[in-house]
C-alpha cells in the first residue's frame, strides 16, 4: 500500500456518520492507531479509505479488456460441452 492514502471524500465532505464496531487484535489496533497519526488520519478515515480501495480494485477486477469483453456471451445458448472441446485438442495436437 502507498504511504499517501487518497482520502475519501464525496461532494467536498467526508461522509463518516455512521457507526461500526470491530473486533480486532490489541497489537494490531495499537499499530493501525500509530500508522494513522503518522499520516494525520483518523483510524476511521483510514479504515474507510481501506473499504473505499476494495471498492476500485474490485471493479477494476470486473472491467474485460476489450477483445474478451467482444467475446463475452458468444457461446450462449449453444449445445457445446467441455467434451467437445476436449475433443477437439485431441484432434488438432495428437
Amino acid at each position: 500500500m502507498k504511504d499517501e492514502i487518497a482520502r475519501v471524500v464525496i461532494g467536498g465532505e467526508k461522509l463518516m456518520n455512521t457507526k461500526l464496531t470491530l473486533r480486532l487484535d490489541e497489537d494490531l489496533i495499537k499499530k493501525v492507531k500509530t500508522y494513522a497519526a503518522k499520516r494525520g488520519i483518523s483510524l476511521s478515515e483510514l479504515v474507510a479509505n481501506y473499504f473505499a480501495m476494495l471498492l476500485v480494485e474490485r471493479d477494476k477486477e470486473d472491467e474485460l479488456p476489450p477483445k474478451l469483453a467482444s467475446l463475452k456471451g458468444i457461446l450462449k445458448n449453444k449445445n457445446i460441452h467441455e467434451n467437445d472441446y476436449k475433443k477437439y485438442v485431441e484432434r488438432k495436437y495428437l
